[in-house]
């Protein structure tokens, strides 16, 4: 079939690729919780002030943001597959820069591989809208659904890859960044399977959609993003904290990797249901849900640093996560036109990751910042979820309280 074919055929390619995006997501996925469990620690260890330990990880999610619209428009232009390709050599390119960086024990070249690495990050971040792109309105929120599912295997791969390589060299955490190296470059593979057809260029008399201004300002649209900024960035916020809270309140890197493993599965595990969730009761239902369960997550992490509470906490965090951030997407997918893809789905991503970057810079700098113990830092962490949680509830509550347009 044509490149420039219509994208809505049938589901039958819809299912063939959601089953190469889930394969994706478990394979090339399990990087990113690698990554996020030795970040901080790689960090700690190279960084001259311990305010700076999750640099390293926020600007993964730094590049990420600025990522998101070129990679957008380069799919926009020449499809799925090559912007895919780019975000699996961004990764390997990344991780090889921040493994040299650990060999010399050079905080700057670390940070600048770290960075390089959210041109993987940002590129993962479009599965769950390329999943859509040949799916019905029936098939779409359980095509995003199952693609995120993907994790659940990148949840138990990632963790215990970190067990194996992270001290199986003389320079700690250098043989996780080569086993991230082969992730990118074994896993790259897979994108030569997708049938994506690359949207038809527009016709001069086609319409034009609407502004970046116009899109951000219709309701529906607003409060997606709103909610999916939210959802990501406190479970950023929190996670990024966790292996620093967890071995500074006396428990192991193993430990930390385990809790991590136990968020990573919370996250990607109930995407199986999502979709079926969100068919059955409603996008925005969903969404309230999950910001629920993000607001039960912090109660927990604040009533002590045993190791139970780390687990329900982390937990409870990814479920919440699930539930968002999955409803989000959803909203937002059937929120805008093809021709309007390129634009939106570029802007939200920017948005989205622009306000983990900020969740992450802060984690740092609350955790090691604030009171001098990692309880008073972990206590700090969790504080913060209660502005960032109003504002969504309180968007959430608008969009469903005001009147339906016509």
């Amino acid at each position: 079939m044509s490149e420039t074919a219509l994208p809505y055929d049938n589901d039958r390619r819809a299912k063939r690729n959601v089953t190469v995006l889930v394969l994706a997501q478990a394979v090339l996925g399990a990087q990113m919780a690698m990554i996020f469990v030795v970040g901080g620690l790689a960090g700690q260890s190279l960084a001259s002030n311990v305010c700076f330990a999750t640099l390293p990880i926020s600007l993964i999610v730094l590049g990420s943001m600025i990522s998101a619209n070129p990679l957008s428009m380069v799919m926009q232009r020449f499809g799925r597959k090559a912007g895919f390709l780019i975000g699996a050599m961004g990764g390997a390119a990344g991780a090889a820069i921040a493994g040299y960086g650990l060999y010399l024990a050079s905080f700057p070249v670390y940070l600048a591989g770290s960075f390089l690495t959210g041109i993987y990050m940002s590129a993962q971040g479009f599965y769950r809208f390329a999943a859509a792109d040949t799916a019905s309105d029936d098939f779409r929120p359980k095509a995003i659904s199952y693609v995120l599912a993907g994790g659940l295997a990148s949840a138990i791969i990632g963790p215990q890859l970190v067990k194996v390589t992270s001290q199986a060299m003389v320079v700690p955490f250098l043989g996780t960044y080569l086993a991230v190296i082969a992730i990118n470059l074994l896993g790259a593979l897979l994108f030569f399977f997708l049938d994506i057809p690359r949207p038809p260029p527009p016709a001069p008399d086609s319409p034009r959609g609407r502004t970046r201004w116009e899109l951000l300002t219709t309701p529906r649209i607003a409060v997606a993003v709103i909610c999916a900024m939210v959802s990501y960035a406190l479970m950023n916020l929190v996670m990024t904290s966790t292996p620093l809270a967890v071995v500074g309140c006396g428990f192991t890197e193993g430990n930390a990797a385990d809790i991590v493993t136990g968020h990573v599965l919370a996250m990607f595990a109930p995407s199986f249901f999502t979709g079926h969730l969100i068919a059955r009761f409603g996008v925005e239902k969903i969404v309230g849900t999950g910001l629920v369960i993000l607001a039960a997550a912090g109660v927990v992490a604040l009533q002590g640093v045993e190791i139970e509470n780390f687990f329900i906490a982390l937990i409870l965090l990814g479920l919440g996560w699930n539930f968002g951030f999955i409803g989000a997407t959803t909203m937002l997918a059937g929120a805008h036109d093809v021709h309007e893809r390129g634009r939106m789905q570029g802007m939200n991503d920017l948005l989205v990751f622009g306000g983990v970057t900020l969740a992450s810079l802060a984690s740092g700098g609350l955790m090691n910042c604030s009171g001098g113990t990692a309880e008073a830092g972990w206590t700090a962490v969790n504080l913060a979820m209660v502005p960032l949680l109003t504002l969504a509830g309180g968007a959430l509550i608008w969009l469903v309280m005001r009147p339906k347009e016509a």
